[in-house]
């Protein structure tokens, strides 16, 4: 398939790929309790949230068949690559969803979901963008609906205040940790999920920046 040459044709290659559902033209409630149609099975569903090109998900979909994973993410031209390579490569356990983080609870049932990844997000270092990261609590609420009661949550990032600020929001709400790493590159023995390296984690750790990593789990929506 020819490359497209810039975004507006990467943003109308994208109805071309079956992996990939658009907000703009999908209803959130005939996805809602329909995952295990789509995917084709029952295998547990695991997110990752502001997916960007998707390699986070690729890597981990190429790692565990028994289950099925979905990249999030609003950038169209982000995701139409990774669409691409797994169309290419016939990954049948990975779909893309491009639509707003905040809006994710739309497209699930309650429980609906095992587990979400987070790498590499936007840090917003500003008061004022404290609102929009990830793990503020705004969004833990949102994941608290969809995750099933034990799922599970997965953050790696390189901004040492960032995640100072995650394991603040995460106590705030009664989270557990279930593994907190500073400078996962230091244990000898980490999980090889971990190990997964995008094209940002490979550019901080070239500037010799530590990446740090939590799991955690919420309670139990009321």
């Amino acid at each position: 398939m020819a490359r497209p040459r810039d975004k507006q044709h990467r943003y109308q290659d994208l109805a071309n790929f079956s992996q990939v559902l658009e907000h703009t033209t999908t209803d959130p409630t005939h996805l809602r309790g329909s995952w295990s149609t789509i995917f084709g099975n029952h295998h547990p569903i695991v997110l990752e949230l502001a997916c960007g090109k998707g390699d986070y998900t690729l890597a981990l979909a190429k790692q565990h068949p028994e289950k099925n994973f979905l990249g999030v993410d609003i950038k169209g031209a982000r995701l139409w690559i990774g669409a691409r390579y797994a169309e290419e490569h016939t990954l049948s356990n990975v779909r893309f969803l491009r639509t707003y983080i905040d809006h994710v609870d739309q497209y699930f049932l309650p429980g609906e979901v095992d587990e979400i990844w987070i790498t590499f997000p936007d840090p917003h270092g500003t008061k004022k963008g404290a609102k929009k990261r990830l793990t503020a609590p705004r969004f833990l609420r949102i994941y608290q609906q969809i995750l099933k009661p034990n799922g599970t949550i997965h953050l790696k990032t390189d901004d040492e205040a960032f995640f100072d600020y995650s394991l603040e929001c995460i106590h705030d709400c009664k989270g557990t940790i279930l593994q907190e790493i500073r400078n996962i590159y230091a244990c000898t023995d980490i999980h090889s999920d971990l190990t997964i390296k995008t094209f940002y984690e490979q550019q901080h750790l070239k500037q010799h920046k530590h990446i740090h990593y939590v799991c955690w789990k919420l309670p139990v929506s009321p």
